[in-house]
């Protein structure tokens, strides 16, 4: 692996930020180099919040993910928001949902 972005996105008080910082402290574990970077609004519940992560084997330029390897959407609002910005290829490339 030598990149690897990550985009996760729902609602707060889903481990959305939890998640991608587990995400980010196995790619230190591993020797990577990785940035977390959180985004979240006022709310302490039930509000947006997304969390970039990027795990590489060279230095980061930007801890923004605008084109995710992987996104992890844990609501339908937030798959929707982001699923076109995946990079073609990812890991669903067939526009068929299992739930749509």
């Amino acid at each position: 692996m030598s990149d690897l972005n990550i985009l996760l996105a729902g609602f707060g008080g889903q481990g959305v930020l939890f998640t991608g910082k587990v995400m980010a402290y196995a790619g230190l574990m591993e020797g990577k180099e990785i940035s977390w970077l959180p985004s979240y609004g006022p709310e302490m519940r039930g509000g947006t919040a997304n969390c970039s992560v990027c795990i590489s084997d060279r230095s980061i330029g930007s801890p923004l993910v605008v084109t995710p390897d992987v996104l992890i959407a844990m609501n339908l609002p937030s798959l929707e928001k982001f699923e076109d910005s995946v990079v073609p290829g990812g890991p669903d490339t067939s526009g068929q949902l299992p739930y749509r």
